[in-house]
């Protein structure tokens, strides 16, 4: 034996472990606690509603506080998301095998996993799970499971001088190999490392809203100070307002506005409607780990799938014999083949369609063996083998004889997709050759098995003009075969060994192609990239660790329950029972939540947008502000918070189209301004005829709950006898509480004179009337620019 082979001393392992070139790895956690903390806690937007919510409380007006519910109710989903997301990634490892074999002073010792060290000489045997990254010395018919790390669902052969992966998995032979990367550098733990790259998914109704609280946070600052000078001056002036404590009134109305400009129920309810949006889906299988991917897959328009575990199963079916002489008892041996208790896969799959097994005992047998890629068997009529046509004829042969033309008939069916083996039988030979007068007998041709929900669910995805690309380990061909078996138009495969390096022509190839066959890992995810960089909005799915990275960087990730725990972990959505057919049931509920959002946003923007213009209105004019928190807190639950709840749970189908916050804000910003502009008025009138400022307030509640519930009766068109009875109900609650004692104390509803109540009609009706021409107009403009942009 090579001294080399003899592997470490114990001294050279002393030296790398104080080198720190052992195979330990710390894991880092995908984001710290304390960092998701001070993204949803310790952030401006919560620093202002604490402030005004504190004020309050200090000086006794703790029934107005009310709106401080809703930012507590925002941060705890906000970070209990994010939280859980962390949990999932921190999970991750792809690493599982708690010992390793290695050979050390000439004898074989086992260690644990982060004990091996640079340079160890790894024992390989069938089982075992490679612990760190090595190059193979020594090969006796070592065959290595990479499917989880590549893709690759055929097991691999091994020889000396072959990279073997930290993560795969010796499913036949033996063998050595030399540690050459270990630790972080180690395929399995930098692809770990990878992964747990923390983000949240993509979410244009988050974004949206964001960017809308973003522009709330700039002016709101400013608007405060005017909002609060004008409050004082219009109570006597600052000193005069300190001495006779009207400051807290002007305090009290000046929070009142900046508050009504925040849309604090909008986040909230897109949170709840995501959270309803998952416990649906959970009831159909499909766990949702992170609440935006609801709306998510809506708004794919391609979807990027990996064969295995998608497309199909992941075992071998025997497809068809094709006989090629006349020699009796051939599918008895194929029965003997598959009632063997030792049958490999593809022998077991013999088992359907040959069910008379050869009675006769074999004399002999030859095994399988991944280095010949054939088995033989011995019977009194001759020695049966059966294995790859190329090996068990090697050489080239005459084209028109018996060996040619099962050469040229197996490349034919190997180029449909399909695995070929070939029967062949000669004269017993007494040592595991292939008898040199064998005559092939009949090609047997294998499949994998297609999932029965493949082909359903990808003419769905057909239907909606959402692009399907295949993405594989395998052989392109045989996956473009079993595209076409599904029902996609995918005349070959591309080799994505091929692939340019170029990512615009990288862009162009994804877009001329359909099926890719040999994509590594890093192809992938590269590939993912690209889509995106292009415009589209990419989904990926897929189990095993090879499709890891991939599903971590697309828009959607979705992975199956039965893949590995890497890929479930970094995915935002999991088919539990492992069903594709699913995923139309999650495009349908993404639908649904951003076709209802988009109504419910609606509903705060233009609140935003009324608060904003009435803060700055009566900042200018120094007029006292015409409503109480409170007051404010109660308009708001019956004409957008309450109604919103149930507006996001009304079955809505209609497609995705881009363009969600523009849309919103077409509408909100002008009836908005409306809303602003005729409670404006009302109240200068009646300050100018005297009426006291509890009236006023009384009288500007009652105009802007009636406004409110127009507005929701517009929104929520066409009227069902649901949405008929969500208006109703508003309206009556609406109505209870000017009439009910405890509630119109509270609230400080006092009755109207005739002067305010007629005041009160003429700014309802005329506003009424201006929103119906504003979200005609809206509707009108809108489908415009639909037609222009199908046009183009």
């Amino acid at each position: 034996m090579d001294a080399g082979d003899r592997g470490l001393t114990a001294q050279d392992v002393q030296q790398r472990v104080a080198a720190g070139q052992t195979n330990a790895y710390r894991e880092h956690t995908s984001r710290s606690a304390w960092s998701i903390i001070r993204a949803n806690v310790l952030t401006l937007f919560n620093a202002l509603v604490l402030s005004c919510f504190t004020l309050l409380l200090v000086i006794g007006r703790w029934q107005d506080a009310l709106f401080g519910l809703s930012a507590l109710a925002n941060t705890v989903i906000g970070s209990v998301q994010e939280f859980r997301a962390k949990a999932a990634l921190d999970r991750l490892a792809l690493l599982s095998a708690p010992t390793a074999r290695v050979r050390r002073d000439d004898a074989e010792t086992t260690v644990a996993v982060d004990d091996v060290v640079l340079g160890d000489l790894l024992v390989l045997r069938a089982g075992d799970q490679i612990p760190a990254d090595a190059t193979v010395s020594e090969a006796h018919d070592l065959q290595v499971d990479e499917s989880l790390l590549t893709g690759e669902s055929e097991p691999v052969d091994k020889a000396a001088g072959d990279r073997a992966l930290s993560g795969s998995v010796i499913v036949e032979g033996a063998g050595l190999a030399r540690v050459d990367r270990v630790g972080a550098d180690s395929f399995a733990n930098s692809l770990t490392d990878e992964a747990k790259r923390f983000s949240l998914v993509a979410s244009e109704l988050r974004s949206s809203i964001d960017r809308v609280l973003t522009w709330v946070t700039w002016i709101i600052f400013p608007v405060a100070l005017l909002v609060l000078n004008s409050q004082m001056v219009a109570r006597g002036g600052w000193a005069q307002a300190w001495q006779s404590g009207a400051w807290r009134e002007a305090a009290t109305s000046a929070i009142a506005a900046i508050i009504a400009m925040i849309p604090l129920g909008l986040v909230l309810m897109t949170s709840i409607t995501f959270a309803v949006g998952a416990v649906r889906l959970a009831g159909q299988q499909v766990l949702v780990q992170e609440l935006a991917a609801v709306e998510g897959l809506a708004r794919v328009d391609v979807i990027c799938l990996d064969k295995t575990g998608t497309l199909t199963q992941g075992d071998v079916v025997f497809d068809a014999s094709h006989p090629l002489a006349e020699l009796p008892g051939w599918k008895a041996v194929l029965g003997w083949y598959a009632a063997q208790p030792e049958a490999n896969a593809t022998a077991r799959s013999l088992a359907g369609s040959f069910t008379e097994p050869r009675e006769e005992a074999a004399s002999d047998q030859v095994p399988f063996s991944s280095a010949r890629k054939w088995s033989a068997v011995t019977f009194a009529d001759g020695m049966w083998v059966m294995g790859a046509p190329e090996m068990v004829f090697a050489g080239a042969a005459p084209p028109d004889s018996d060996v040619g033309r099962m050469a040229a008939q197996a490349a034919e069916l190997a180029a449909r997709g399909r695995r070929t083996l070939v029967l062949a039988r000669g004269t017993r030979t007494g040592d595991e050759t292939v008898p040199a007068d064998a005559v092939p007998v009949a090609l047997l041709t294998f499949r994998e098995r297609i999932r029965p929900d493949a082909a359903q669910t990808l003419s769905y995805f057909a239907a909606q003009d959402v692009a399907v690309r295949i993405l594989s380990g395998d052989n392109p061909q045989t996956v473009a075969a079993i595209a076409r078996d599904v029902g996609l138009d995918a005349p070959h495969g591309f080799d994505a060994r091929q692939l340019p390096d170029d990512d615009d022509e990288l862009a162009r190839v994804l877009e001329q192609n359909v099926v890719f066959g040999r994509v590594t890992p890093d192809q992938k995810r590269r590939m993912v990239v690209a889509l995106k960089a292009a415009g589209h909005t990419v989904a990926m799915t897929g189990d095993g660790v090879n499709d890891a990275l991939a599903i971590k960087e697309a828009d959607i990730g979705v992975a199956m329950n039965s893949g590995s725990a890497a890929t479930k972990a970094v995915a935002r959505l999991v088919l539990l029972d492992g069903k594709f057919s699913h995923l139309p049931a999650v495009v349908a509920e993404g639908r649904q939540v951003i076709a209802n959002i988009e109504r419910v946003s609606m509903l705060f923007l233009t609140k935003t947008a009324y608060a904003t213009v009435l803060a700055i209105t009566f900042g200018v004019l120094f007029l006292p502000f015409p409503f109480l928190p409170r007051q404010l807190s109660l308009t708001d639950g019956l004409t957008i918070g309450i109604p919103a709840f149930f507006l996001a749970l009304i079955p809505n189908a209609r497609r995705y189209i881009p363009g969600f916050l523009r849309r919103s804000l077409s509408f909100a910003v002008p009836a908005g301004v409306v809303v602003a502009a005729g409670i404006a008025v009302y109240t200068r009138v009646l300050a100018a005829r005297g009426i006291p400022e509890i009236e006023v307030r009384a009288g500007a509640t009652l105009v802007l709950g009636l406004l409110g519930l127009w507005i929701l009766a517009v929104l929520a068109r066409p009227l069902t006898l649901v949405t008929v009875g969500i208006v109703a109900a508003m309206t009556g609650g609406l109505a209870l509480m000017y009439l009910v004692p405890i509630s119109r104390d509270f609230f400080e509803l006092v009755a109207l004179s005739p002067t305010t109540m007629t005041a009160v009609a003429v700014t309802a009706g005329a506003g009424a009337a201006l929103i119906a021409v504003v979200r005609l107009v809206q509707g009108r403009v809108l489908a415009r620019d639909a037609g222009v942009g199908r046009q183009g």
